[in-house]
C-alpha cells in the first residue's frame, strides 16, 4: 500500500467537484429551525421552504456552505428529499446533506445520510463518494475517542469498501493512504499498553501486546520497536531462545534501525548472538521472514 500524502483532503475535493457539476451559484438567503419546515428569506421577503421548487432549496443550501454555515445547509439539503423526494435535486441533496453534515462534524448523521444514499442510489456516480464520506465520519473520530479502539475498525473496514469496491474512483488513493495510517494507528495502540506493561515489570502481558503488532501489524511503523521490546522482555524473564530469535528476526529486517542497535548491545552484553533458536512462536516468524512470507 502507498503511504504517499496528499496535500489537497478528499473531501475538499469532492465538495468542488459536486458544486461544479451543479451548475451556477444560488442567490442568498437564511434558513430557520430545524428539519420539518422553516423559512428562507429573500430581497425582505419570508418565504416557507415548502412553497420553493428544490432547485431554490438546493442554492440556498449551497450558500449556506459558502457562508460557512454547514448545519443550515445540511438541514436545506435534507429539506429537498422530504419535499421533493423523486427529483434530481433530492439525490443530489442527499450527498450533500452527507458532505455538510460531515464539515460541521456531525459525523453520526453524516453517517446516516451517506448510507441513505448507498441503500437509494448504489449504482450512481457519487456513491463511491458516498461511501468515502462514510469511512470518513468513522477516520475523523479515531483521536477522540481514546483508548476505545472500536471506531478504528470500522474506519479500516468502510475504508477497505472504498478500496475494493471503487479501485478506479478519485478517492481511492487518499483512502489507501488513510487505511495505512489507521492501521498504523492500532498498532501504536498496542506499543503503548505494551511498554506500560514492561515499564511495570509485568513482562508476560507486555509480551502479548507486542506479539500482536509483530504477528497482525509487521507492516507498520512500530515493528522494529516491537522487536526490541520483546527481547528486552524475555532477556527479563530469562528466556533466552525467545530473545535471541526477536532479535535474529529485527537483524534480519530492519539492520539499519537504531533499535536492532539497542537489541545488538542487549544480547551481546549477555553473551548472546542474534539467531534463531528453540522451538516458539518467534520460530515461525522466522521463518516467514526467510522464506519472505512475512514483510
Amino acid at each position: 500500500m502507498t503511504t504517499s500524502r496528499f496535500k489537497i483532503s478528499g473531501a475538499a475535493l469532492a465538495l468542488t467537484l459536486v458544486l461544479a457539476g451543479c451548475g451556477g451559484g444560488g442567490g442568498g438567503g437564511l434558513f430557520g429551525g430545524g428539519g420539518g419546515g422553516g423559512f428562507l428569506a429573500s430581497r425582505g421577503n419570508t418565504v416557507p421552504v415548502e412553497q420553493l421548487e428544490a432547485e431554490a432549496i438546493y442554492r440556498q443550501a449551497e450558500a449556506q456552505l459558502e457562508r460557512g454555515r454547514a448545519d443550515r445547509a445540511a438541514e436545506l439539503f435534507i429539506e429537498i428529499e422530504r419535499l421533493h423526494p423523486y427529483s434530481a435535486w433530492a439525490e443530489r441533496g442527499l450527498i450533500m446533506a452527507a458532505f455538510a453534515y460531515h464539515e460541521d462534524d456531525d459525523y453520526e448523521s453524516a453517517r446516516v445520510a451517506a448510507q441513505r444514499y448507498l441503500d437509494f442510489y448504489p449504482g450512481n456516480e457519487d456513491a463511491a463518494y458516498a461511501q468515502y464520506l462514510l469511512a470518513l465520519s468513522y477516520y475523523d473520530q479515531i483521536d477522540q475517542v481514546g483508548r476505545d479502539q472500536g471506531v478504528t475498525f470500522q474506519a479500516l473496514q468502510a475504508l477497505r469498501v472504498v478500496i475494493e469496491r471503487y479501485p478506479d474512483s478519485e478517492y481511492t488513493q487518499d483512502a489507501i493512504l488513510r487505511f495505512d495510517l489507521a492501521f498504523d494507528h492500532l498498532a501504536s495502540k498496542e506499543m503503548e499498553v505494551g511498554r506500560y506493561y514492561l515499564r511495570r515489570q509485568h513482562y508476560t502481558s507486555a509480551i502479548n501486546r507486542f506479539r500482536v503488532v509483530v504477528e497482525e501489524f509487521q507492516t507498520t511503523t512500530h515493528t522494529p520497536e516491537a522487536l526490541l521490546r520483546l527481547v528486552e522482555a524475555y532477556l527479563a524473564l530469562g528466556l533466552t531462545d525467545e530473545a535471541q530469535t526477536a532479535g535474529a528476526i529485527l537483524g534480519y529486517n530492519f539492520q539499519s534501525s537504531p533499535f536492532y542497535d539497542d537489541a545488538f548491545r542487549q544480547l551481546t552484553g549477555q553473551g548472546l548472538s542474534l539467531e534463531a533458536r528453540g522451538e516458539n512462536w518467534l520460530r515461525e516468524v522466522w521463518q516467514q521472514t526467510v522464506r519472505g512470507d512475512w514483510l
